[in-house]
């Protein structure tokens, strides 16, 4: 059954009042599962797919204009070991927040939620001459998760000064790993997502959104390692 079919099966059912909760909650989640197997299907790099809750995320309104970068970890909790994939794919389940991919230490992308839903992201913000987008760029924008760590500033916010000196030198800022596979996923993102485009404008930093709440990517990350217009 094609998605045109599912569509139609949805109307058909509101209209007659045939419909309950449940079943318009299956009929779109099936509609949903074509759109995000079509997009599997294009994703022309290696991804591991490892979906969030479905339903906790609804279907994006707006056509995507963005990418927002992020970082993450769980040093607050395991300063000492702070990128288990599991523990931190908890935290967005627990707090009912994902990006749509993440990448890990060794460049290994995880599609979390498909691109045909706003996901939980980027928060309240404002975005310079996208006066529209105000507390609202989660439904225009792709979120991309880097499990990385920023300076002892940038980390003040999330775990204390004596847990920041517990994490090994090596976890700190980002890897090559991960500039690369970002550039594979970029490339792979923006040939699907014409609206987004290969600069600075259309390719941010959480802390570029919501400067007074966040500041990842943080001052680690180098912008100059990613392939967009002007580096």
């Amino acid at each position: 059954m094609n998605i045109r079919v599912l569509l139609v099966l949805l109307v058909f059912l509101l209209i007659t009042g045939g419909c309950s909760d449940q079943t318009h909650e299956e009929v779109v989640a099936k509609a949903e599962t074509k759109k995000s197997e079509d997009v599997y299907a294009e994703i022309q790099i290696p991804v591991i797919k490892d979906f969030m809750p479905r339903l906790n995320f609804v279907p994006r309104s707006n056509s995507k204009t963005h990418v927002v970068l992020h970082f993450t970890s769980n040093a607050a909790m395991n300063p000492e070991n702070p990128y288990i994939y599991e523990d931190i794919r908890k935290i967005f389940v627990d707090y009912d927040v994902s990006p749509h991919y993440m990448i890990d230490r060794e460049g290994e992308i995880y599609f979390l939620l498909p691109e045909t839903r706003a996901a939980r992201h980027a928060g309240k913000g404002e975005l310079a001459g996208y006066p529209e987008y105000i507390d609202d760029l989660n439904d225009y924008s792709i979120g991309i998760e880097l499990m990385a760590i920023g300076t002892e500033v940038e980390m003040g916010t999330m775990l204390s000064a004596d847990a920041y000196k517990k994490i090994p030198q090596e976890h700190i800022g980002y890897t090559e790993a991960q500039y690369q596979s970002l550039n594979l996923l970029l490339e792979d993102i923006l040939a699907r997502n014409k609206r987004i485009l290969p600069n600075r404008e259309h390719i941010i930093g959480h802390d570029e959104y919501a400067p007074e709440r966040k500041n990842d990517p943080g001052s680690l990350f180098d912008w100059t390692k990613i392939n967009l217009e002007g580096n």
